[in-house]
């Protein structure tokens, strides 16, 4: 037996089927071929950002709302992220633009404090979020930038870096963050080195940004931030570089790590998806061939006002879910060991962003009417994060024909989990080829995104998946 889950452009989301696997293949079909023994990364999961504009969204629901919303994305009965990025201080989904020490000259952190969005929205939401995941949850903290009064342009946005008499102060202005977090019972999986360290060097910037080069954060990871992470009780916390565009893929790295004590304490390298079109995958595979020991995560993704031309929120747009779709299975076959969305939830107009930079998002709140929606990219990025839990490993997977895309993964469950998307506008058959016991054939729509699972140890395959959709 074979479980399917298929969500298309017609309105199917997550629909369920259970079929029996065949000793026959159909000629026309597209065959899948699965190696579940050969073994290539380990995944961590999936998940997405709890910005202030997502807590305040969420907040402004009733309570039972809210509360669906948060068991939609992290319980059993939702598609069960288990990575949640936050930011360090504000970012451009926010009300207002801060850090969390915005006195001037403040060296000693005295007035180093959680913002209102961290210890009224955030936290107590993390909390909610704990209770709900039956696997837990992996917190990854990133900060936009450092208070103006540490940086050369006294600005929280626009050209300019970190004054170099500032780099033991940053680095303990981010274990000030972990120790007041660690105070109301939260722990963090990772932290990253800075959120879009070029966006620095770009005249007149808008948003919350600080300049790195690879020499320069390499040098600030060596001699303070990893060093004093490394000493302290959050030592067990993982240090992600770059958190940028595939553009500086394998270079930065290559030259951040010429630094050896530098690439001794980073465990991993963030990416981004903006400008993917551009820069080939190619890119990622030479910085796995380069740096195997380093796992390669997506930290970001969102349809932007930068991204489409088309309004920042499209209420019901497949194509968009699409895209998400094909980016995810293209980044998993080529070594990421995770995926983030940017916001988890915005309004209808993409905000708030006290800077402008309307999004899109996977639920968008209707405050007004007490409602939110799920959008089709909801769906897309539950076809892996409801299936392929942390500590799966990807297998091979060859596909024979280019209209179909996919993935594999066999999990700590003992499954195997195949995804797939037909972005064409029209049907055709499939085979997938490996399961041990036969074949399994399916139909698989156009404009279609379909999950298959077979060989459960543990969940019985004429038992469907919960949810509540």
């Amino acid at each position: 037996m074979f479980n399917v889950y298929k969500s298309d452009s017609e309105g199917a989301r997550f629909a369920f089927s259970k079929k029996k696997l065949a000793t026959w293949i159909n000629p026309r079909s597209v065959k899948v071929s699965v190696n579940s023994s050969e073994l290539y990364q380990k995944v961590f999961g999936f998940g997405g950002s709890l910005s202030d504009a997502a807590a305040l969204n969420m907040h402004s629901l009733g309570e039972q709302t809210k509360d669906n919303l948060l068991a939609s994305y992290f319980s059993e009965l939702g598609i069960e992220y288990n990575i949640i990025r936050i930011p360090i201080g504000g970012n451009v989904y926010s009300e207002r633009i801060y850090t969390l020490d915005d006195v001037n000259g403040d060296i000693s952190l005295f007035r180093f404090n959680l913002s209102f969005e961290d210890v009224t929205l955030r936290i107590p939401d993390l909390h909610k979020i704990q209770k709900l995941s039956r696997n837990g949850i992996q917190i990854v903290g990133t900060a936009w930038t450092a208070p103006p009064w540490m940086k050369t342009n006294g600005d929280y946005k626009g050209f300019g870096v970190l004054k170099e008499e500032m780099y033991p102060l940053w680095s303990k202005y981010h274990l000030r963050f972990l120790e007041e977090y660690e105070k109301h019972g939260l722990s963090f999986w990772a932290i990253t080195t800075g959120h879009q360290p070029s966006s620095g060097f770009v005249p007149f910037y808008p948003y919350n940004c600080m300049g790195w080069t690879p020499f320069s954060q390499g040098r600030w990871i060596s001699e303070n931030l990893g060093p004093d992470l490394r000493g302290s009780k959050y030592n067990k916390t993982k240090i992600i570089v770059l958190d940028d565009s595939r553009f500086f893929l394998p270079w930065w790295p290559k030259m951040m790590f010429n630094n050896h004590k530098t690439k001794t304490y980073v465990d991993g390298i963030g990416v981004q998806w903006y400008w993917n079109f551009l820069f080939p995958q190619r890119l990622v595979d030479l910085t796995h061939a380069e740096f195997p020991e380093k796992f390669i995560i997506n930290t970001e993704a969102s349809f932007n006002k930068w991204k489409t031309s088309s309004g920042p929120v499209l209420l019901g747009s497949w194509e968009r879910a699409e895209e998400y779709a094909e980016s995810i299975i293209n980044d998993l076959n080529h070594w990421f060991s995770g995926w983030m969305d940017a916001n988890l939830v915005l309004d209808l107009h993409g905000g708030p962003s006290w800077g402008g930079n309307f999004a899109d998002a996977a639920i968008i709140v209707n405050k007004s009417a007490n409602e939110f929606y799920k959008q089709p990219m909801f769906y897309a990025m539950g076809h892996f994060s409801k299936f392929i839990p942390w500590g799966s490993f990807r297998v091979g997977v060859k596909v024979s024909k280019p209209c179909l895309k996919a993935t594999g993964f066999r999990t700590p469950q003992g499954n195997v989990v195949i995804v797939m998307i037909n972005k064409k506008n029209y049907d055709f058959p499939v085979t997938i080829v490996g399961a041990k016991k036969g074949n399994a054939n399916i139909y698989v729509k156009k404009k279609s995104i379909v999950t298959v699972i077979f060989r459960d140890k543990k969940l019985p395959l004429n038992k469907k998946i919960p949810f509540n959709l």
